[in-house]
C-alpha cells in the first residue's frame, strides 16, 4: 500500500455529537507509541472512530507521513505526556527502550498488542513482563488477535472480538469502551494470568482442522493405494500393460469422490452413535466419551473437507475428455470400429446410466455447495436456528441420500461383473457404500414413531428409571402424596 493510501482514512465517520448510542470514550485523546504496519493501522483506525491520536515515534519527522494527517505525530515522550491511555505497539525485545520514560508513565494505562513467534516462548506473558518493567502502570492486554487489516478494512471485513485482560477492572472497562467505539467487541478475558492463552491464540495454526486434515489424508491415502492396485499395478502384473500415466489424473479422481462421500457420512455418524447411546441408557445427562465428544465438534471441518474434496473431484472430471491418453484412446476405439464395420455402437443402458449419475451428481455437489456456504460464520448469523438446523441436518441427510444414489448409479450392475473384482478385491465405490448406508439405514429406524418419541422425550430431560414425585386426591377429598417411575 502507497504512503498516500495508507494515510488516507478507510473508514468514514459523521459527527457523533448528541448520539446516545456513542460511549463517552469517544473523542478522549489516545496516545501509539509504535510507527510499524499495526501502530499505523491502530492509528487510522481510532482517527476514523473519533478519537484524537498522538503517535510517539523516535524520527517523527520520518514517519509523520505514514499516518493520517489528523495524527500527530511526534516524539514518545511528548506523546506520553498528551494523554493516560497509551498502545504499547513496539516487540517485547523494544520495552527496554521505552525505560527512560517510566517517570512520565507513571499512573497511565498501557494497552499491550504484542504477540510472540512462537507458542511459550517465554516463561511470562509479553504483558506481565511488561507490568515489571513498569509497576507504576496499569497494563491492559488487548487486541493482539485483531490483525493491521481488520483494524483498516473495518470489522465486518474480519474477526469482531478483542479479548482483554487486566488486574485492574476501571482499565479494562475504559479500553472495552475504546474497542466498542471502534467498532469491535470486547470480551473480558479476567485477569493479567489469562495474558499468556490471548497471546498464544493469533499462533495457532488451524487447530479445529489437525484431526480432520489427518482424517482426510488417511483416506485418501488408504483410497489412493487400493485404486492403484486395481487399476495400474493389476494390469501390469496380469496383462504386462505399463498404465502408471493414470496415476496424476485418474486414479486421483477415482479417490476423491470416496474421501469425499465416506467423509460426508463421518458427519453424521456420531449423530447416529450419540443417540443410540441416549436411547441405550435413557437420559440426555450421561456424558459421551471423549473421542465421541470430539467427533462430533469436529463435524463441520470434516463437511467442509467433504465439499472440497467434491469439488476437486468435479474439476478433475471436466479435465478429463482433455488428456492426451483419453484422444488416444478415442481414436483406436474410433479405428477398431470401423475396421470392424460396427455401424450402431448406442447402448441404451449405458447412456441412461451415465445420464442419471451425471446429473444426480451435480445435484450432491449443489446440496454440499449450500451447506459449506451455510456454515460460514457471516451466513449462518443471518439465519434463525430452525433454518440453520434444517439446512444443516435435513438437506445434509438429503446430501448424503443423493450422494448415494450418485455411488449406486455409477455402480450400477458392475458389482455383480466379476471381471470387476481384480486381485479378488471389490469395487472401490461397494467399499464407500458400508459407512454411508449403515448411517442412512439408521436414520430410518430412529424416525420410526415409537423410536422418534422416546428419544425425543430423552432430548427433552425424561430420564430411565427417574422416580418423580405426585400429588393425588384421597377419597375423603384430601390430597395424598407418593412417588411413581418415570418409566409408567
Amino acid at each position: 500500500m502507497s504512503r498516500g493510501d495508507m494515510a488516507k482514512p478507510l473508514l468514514g465517520h459523521g459527527s457523533t455529537e448528541g448520539d446516545p448510542g456513542v460511549t463517552p470514550a469517544s473523542g478522549r485523546t489516545i496516545g501509539v507509541l509504535g510507527s510499524g504496519d499495526f501502530a499505523r493501522s491502530l492509528a487510522i483506525r481510532l482517527v476514523c472512530s473519533g478519537f484524537k491520536v498522538v503517535v510517539g515515534s523516535r524520527n517523527p519527522k520520518r514517519k509523520a507521513s505514514l499516518f493520517p494527517s489528523a495524527a500527530e505525530v511526534t516524539f514518545q515522550a511528548e506523546a506520553v505526556k498528551k494523554t493516560d491511555i497509551i498502545f504499547v505497539a513496539v516487540f517485547r525485545e523494544h520495552y527496554s527502550t521505552l525505560c527512560d520514560l517510566a517517570d512520565v508513565l507513571a499512573g497511565k494505562i498501557l494497552v499491550d498488542v504484542s504477540n510472540n513467534t512462537e507458542i511459550n516462548h517465554h516463561k511470562e506473558s509479553n504483558a506481565e513482563y511488561l507490568a515489571s518493567l513498569f509497576p507504576a502502570c496499569t497494563v491492559v492486554k488487548g487486541f493482539n488477535v485483531v490483525s493491521a487489516w481488520t483494524l483498516q478494512s473495518g470489522a465486518r471485513d474480519g474477526n469482531k472480538q478483542v479479548l482483554i485482560c487486566s488486574n485492574n477492572q476501571e482499565a479494562k472497562r475504559t479500553v472495552a469502551e475504546i474497542a466498542q467505539v471502534m467498532g469491535f467487541t470486547p470480551v473480558d478475558m479476567g485477569c493479567m494470568s489469562s495474558a499468556c492463552e490471548i497471546e498464544n491464540i493469533p499462533l495457532r495454526l488451524l487447530p479445529a482442522w489437525k484431526i480432520p486434515i489427518f482424517l482426510a489424508l488417511g483416506l485418501f491415502l488408504c483410497f489412493f493405494t487400493y485404486n492403484l492396485i486395481r487399476q495400474v499395478i493389476h494390469p501390469f502384473i496380469r496383462e504386462q500393460k505399463n498404465k502408471l500415466y493414470k496415476i496424476p489424473i485418474e486414479v486421483v479422481n477415482t479417490t476423491l469422490p470416496c474421501v469425499s462421500y465416506v467423509m460426508l457420512s463421518l458427519v453424521y455418524l456420531p449423530g447416529v452413535l450419540a443417540a443410540c447411546s441416549q436411547l441405550y441408557y435413557g437420559t440426555k445427562y450421561r456424558r459421551f466419551p471423549d473421542w465421541l465428544d470430539q467427533w462430533l465438534q469436529h463435524r463441520k471441518q470434516i463437511g467442509l473437507l467433504s465439499f472440497f474434496c467434491a469439488a476437486l473431484h468435479a474439476v478433475y472430471s471436466l479435465c478429463l475428455p482433455m488428456r492426451r491418453s483419453h484422444r488416444y484412446l478415442l481414436i483406436e476405439t474410433a479405428v477398431k470400429q470401423a475396421v470392424e464395420k460396427k455401424m450402431n455402437i448406442w447402448v441404451e443402458e449405458e447412456v441412461w446410466r451415465m445420464e442419471i449419475y451425471i446429473s444426480v451428481g451435480i445435484i450432491a455437489l449443489g446440496l454440499l455447495s449450500l451447506l459449506a456456504i451455510t456454515s460460514l460464520p457471516s451466513i449462518a448469523n443471518s439465519l434463525n436456528w430452525r433454518e440453520f438446523s434444517f439446512i444443516q441436518s435435513s438437506l445434509g441427510f438429503i446430501a448424503l441420500v443423493v450422494s448415494t444414489l450418485h455411488t449406486l448409479t455409477y455402480g450400477w450392475s458392475r458389482a455383480f461383473d466379476e471381471n470387476q473384482y481384480k486381485f479378488y478385491l471389490p469395487p472401490t465405490y461397494t467399499l464407500t457404500l458400508l459407512v454411508p448406508c449403515t448411517v442412512i439405514i439408521a436414520k430410518v429406524i430412529f424416525s420410526l414413531p415409537c423410536i422418534r418419541h422416546r428419544l425425543l422425550r430423552i432430548r427433552r430431560g425424561w430420564e430411565k428409571g427417574r422416580y418423580v414425585k405426585f400429588v393425588l386426591p384421597s377419597a375423603t377429598g384430601e390430597y395424598s402424596s407418593g412417588e411413581t417411575s418415570s418409566n409408567v
